[in-house]
């Protein structure tokens, strides 16, 4: 049975079963990317519940894994020469679990980065960009006179969604006939904002053909629907 006492968020975040991935996460947006991929590929793991708005990802133990204190981060027993490795960004996580698994991301090394560079798109464009929109439109930033930054936000994830409605067209895909970790990184954010963020007017959703169609194949899959609500809140 390995042993994960040397990492400190064990001892608030107990593992039952120590020869399981663990997962600390919440179901937002950047989290079920990787409980998604677990989802997909069907690695054993254990899913903790790290409480966001109790500032749970600041607390001393999760801060030992991740010293950026966000969500998600994961522990795999059975790393690389059979040790533990922990790992946080949910990016990296998403290319770790799909080379350890040789699943989701495509063999040709050509094929290969140009899911990656999809990833990556997503990690610097769609995340920051739609979060913002999030944070201005449905948060605290409502409440600014000066809306500026909201349109600013919005006018920047119009222009992403287009740049996705352009790479889907005569694709079922992000990557053509293949489903991806770069459309695993995706969904989740284009489903925020037009659902719990209620931005969909905002960035004149309704106009457009490819990505929803893409949205509702993707939310579909049993795999996607079982990780989004994981881990469930207590």
């Amino acid at each position: 049975m390995p042993d994960l006492s040397a990492f400190p968020i064990t001892q608030r975040w107990p593992a039952a079963n120590p020869d399981r991935l663990q997962l600390y996460s919440a179901p937002t947006p950047n989290g079920v990317k990787v409980s998604i991929m677990l989802e997909e590929t069907g690695i054993p793991y254990e899913a903790h519940f790290v409480d966001i708005n109790a500032n749970e990802s600041w607390v001393p133990e999760y801060l030992s894994l991740n010293p950026n204190g966000k969500i998600p981060a994961i522990i795999d027993p059975g790393g690389p020469g059979g040790k533990p490795l922990a790992l946080f960004e949910s990016g990296a996580i998403l290319v770790y679990l799909a080379e350890k698994t040789g699943t989701l991301l495509p063999a040709d090394p050509a094929r290969r980065y140009e899911t990656l560079q999809w990833v990556m798109f997503q990690m610097g464009a769609i995340g920051p960009m739609f979060g913002q929109v999030g944070f201005f439109h449905k948060f605290g930033g409502r409440e600014y006179e000066d809306k500026r930054p909201l349109q600013r936000y919005a006018n920047e994830s119009t222009r992403l969604l287009g740049v996705l409605e352009t790479r889907l067209a005569g694709r079922q895909w992000i990557m053509g006939e293949e489903f991806t970790i770069a459309d695993i990184a995706m969904l989740g954010w284009v489903r925020n904002l037009i659902g719990f963020y209620g931005a969909g007017q905002l960035v004149d959703y309704d106009s457009l053909k490819e990505v929803p169609a893409w949205l509702e194949r993707g939310l579909a899959r049993a795999a996607v629907q079982r990780g989004l609500t994981i881990p469930e809140r207590p």
